[in-house]
């Protein structure tokens, strides 16, 4: 099972913040999923929220700050308690931070379309110049923005973000030629999950925080979970690994019950 940390490591750490990926980066995490909003002079900014008031110790819009300003600012607010003052960070920053990431999934929140067409620019210019193709997925609820990314490269894989049932998301992913299908945990069948493999897709659960939970998608076949707590998930994915991998094969059983077996005759 692929773990992405949501928003870094949104309950071991502030939330989209270099010290939330930083923690999770080294307890091995290589995927994440985190939000993109445009901050004033145009530059990608990693905050869930179009405004600093709900995660920092600011008030107002993220289009009213400019990325260092945003950078300055403290984003401890309603976040699991940390020792240091950690700021909102940009995407180039992070992307310069981990050069190493296997794979992030790079949400865009829904804004006005005036400030979209220039996030689409700029994250298209980003994906281009470092050659991100097959590193990042550019996904949305936003439908109108999923499309703006085709056209400008048909090469930058798109994911539709779904939270209800209707209208159908498979149906509507295919129909935008989405690589990845990322929907609520809570909505995911084997249906949705069979359909999607059938036309191509990654299913990507979110937010699952639940050990039982992560068993349940598992057996539907969920290709990743998107998680608060990505280190002691993968730590309780790779501890299963390693039991079964320690494990005696069947075979070996069967050949030492032979031979005791045989010895005891």
């Amino acid at each position: 099972m692929i773990v992405y940390g949501h928003r870094g490591a949104k309950g071991e750490a502030p939330e989209n913040t270099l010290a939330g990926f930083t923690h999770a980066y080294r307890h091995g995490i290589r995927h994440f999923e985190l939000d993109l909003v445009l901050s004033k002079d145009g530059k990608p900014v990693i905050i869930h929220d179009l405004s600093v008031d709900r995660t920092t110790d600011s008030k107002g819009a993220v289009a009213s700050y400019t990325a260092d300003e945003l950078a300055g600012m403290d984003a401890r607010r309603n976040a699991t308690p940390w020792s240091r003052k950690v700021g909102i960070p940009s995407l180039e920053t992070l992307l310069d931070e981990f050069a190493d990431l296997e794979h992030l999934q790079l949400e865009v929140k829904k804004d006005n379309r005036q400030r979209l067409n220039i996030l689409c620019n700029r994250l298209t210019e980003i994906i281009q110049r470092r050659e991100l193709h097959f590193r990042v997925t550019v996904t949305s609820a936003d439908v109108w923005f999923l499309q703006q990314i085709r056209r400008r490269d048909k090469n930058i894989r798109i994911g539709l973000v779904a939270e209800r049932k209707f209208p159908r998301p498979v149906n509507v992913a295919s129909r935008l030629h989405c690589q990845f299908l990322c929907v609520n945990w809570k909505i995911c069948s084997k249906a949705v999950v069979d359909d999607a493999h059938r036309r191509g897709m990654h299913v990507s659960a979110w937010t699952v925080n639940r050990i039982h939970d992560m068993l349940e998608l598992e057996k539907l076949g969920v290709d990743s979970i998107i998680s608060d707590f990505p280190t002691s998930t993968r730590m309780y994915f790779d501890n299963r690994a390693n039991s079964v991998l320690s494990l005696p094969n069947s075979k070996t059983l069967q050949s030492a019950t032979e031979d005791t077996a045989v010895s005891t005759d």
